[in-house]
């Protein structure tokens, strides 16, 4: 596997893999996920679950949520992998953990990722502590929480309010791991891998795992993959038989997509190298995992925000804008009325005129940039500008200027001249030819 990776590296070809991959995979037909009462479930319209390893729901009136079990007979491993939940999915998710038996929940994303959601949060924060969804009638209780620099482990609660019974779960988040990106480093995926391995949730007497991330096939496919590899290669006599190119060809028959892109491809060959070191024998290998980590340093959530930046000074300063138009008048054009109340509606438009001193000859307006932050003191759109009774600074556009009588205006003066000069052309012409 070290050889092939090597080979692969060098060359540069992990695109040409990872397409090769994509080509091979199974195109099976997923019609439930497209019916029209589906559509409003599903988080992406081109990530659907296939009809024949889709999660049926059983205990309300829809059957219906993007999972899809997919079971590794020669590993002894199975997993749900599914979507981030949406704010209308969330009770059908714990229905679902509640139906399959699930005890352990591994979400490998953030609820909001480069300003956008891609997750519904759906557990109950640390201020709340509760959580009921009462469209399944379920209630999630959060009893513990074990904040890490890079992941945190939550103990759940999980209550069926129909039956009174009650099951803890587990929470694995993972969060620093980008979308369409890989972690850290082969160390801190690993030591987080093991994390949920110590803890059971992937054992075979416990119902499957529920694996998520946004999409439910990019990060949650690494994840799977990694796994299911190094168990293959602990049970297997030979562990350099494991092909990691046809473990993935065989998860992807179950979801389609799994591992999004060719570095999440070169990646899950580095953590299975990795990995394997431990699988051989290796046993202080997790020390140095750990280690490497940095799994007790602060996360990221914990560290200062930056100060906030002086709000910036109104283009040319705070000075008052003179108006063209005099005080209070409305424009109106073929009977419209022009209104603040959208941008695509006909807009009000009230302006004031600026009272300056006696000696001002003319009334202007200057135009002004808005500056980067909405300034608190200033007047809405739909209220009228009141100007200040200061002089205006200098104008862009100068208005006209008194002259003293019986001086003409440059237009004038240059009328004249050429109605002279082509007069004169004229009497010339007419006493050379005649």
């Amino acid at each position: 596997m070290e050889a092939e990776f090597r080979e692969i590296d060098e060359s540069g070809n992990w695109n040409a893999i990872y397409q090769e991959i994509r080509q091979q995979s199974s195109e099976l037909p997923c019609k439930i996920a497209k019916l029209p009462e589906n559509r409003s479930r599903n988080r992406y319209r081109d990530v659907s679950p296939f009809d024949h390893s889709r999660i049926h729901l059983h205990l309300g009136s829809n059957d219906y949520i993007n999972a899809s079990l997919i079971s590794m007979e020669e590993a002894q491993r199975s997993y749900i992998l599914t979507q981030g939940p949406l704010p209308n999915t969330c009770g059908h998710f714990w229905e679902m953990v509640w139906e399959q038996r699930t005890r352990g929940v591994v979400m490998l994303n953030r609820v909001i990722e480069k300003g956008s959601v891609k997750c519904a949060q759906y557990w109950p924060q640390r201020e709340e502590r509760e959580a009921v969804f009462e469209d399944t009638n379920f209630k999630l209780t959060l009893v513990s929480e074990d904040v890490k620099s890079y992941y945190t482990v939550r103990q759940l609660e999980l209550e069926n309010l129909s039956t009174q019974e009650t099951r803890e779960i587990l929470h694995f988040h993972y969060t620093t791991w980008p979308d369409f990106g890989v972690p850290e480093s082969p160390a801190s995926f690993l030591n987080f891998l093991f994390k949920v391995r110590e803890s059971g949730c992937l054992n075979s007497d416990q119902g499957p795992v529920v694996v998520h991330c946004s999409a439910g096939i990019g990060r949650s496919g690494t994840f799977c993959l990694v796994d299911t590899c190094l168990l293959l290669m602990s049970l297997r006599k030979d562990p350099s038989s494991v092909q990691i190119k046809d473990v993935l060809l065989e998860m992807r028959r179950y979801r389609m997509g799994l591992i999004q892109t060719a570095d999440q491809l070169r990646f899950s060959y580095l953590a299975v190298i990795e990995g394997a070191k431990c699988i051989m024998g290796d046993t202080s290998i997790q020390e140095s995992w750990k280690e490497l980590s940095n799994e007790e340093d602060p996360p990221p959530e914990f560290t200062p925000p930056p100060r906030p930046r002086p709000p910036k000074p109104l283009y040319n300063g705070p000075q008052p804008t003179p108006q063209f138009f005099p005080e209070h008048e409305i424009i109106q054009a073929n009977n419209v009325i022009y209104t603040h109340s959208a941008p695509s509606e006909p807009e009000l438009r009230r302006r004031t005129v600026a009272t300056v001193a006696a000696s001002a000859a003319a009334e202007f307006e200057t135009p002004t940039m808005p500056g980067d932050e909405p300034d608190a003191n200033a007047p809405k759109p739909s209220d009228p500008v009141t100007a200040t009774t200061e002089a205006p600074p200098k104008p862009s556009r100068s208005p006209p200027e008194k002259r003293p009588a019986g001086q003409w205006s440059p237009l004038l003066a240059s009328m004249c001249v050429c109605a002279v000069l082509t007069l004169g052309t004229y009497i010339c012409y007419r006493a050379y030819f005649h």
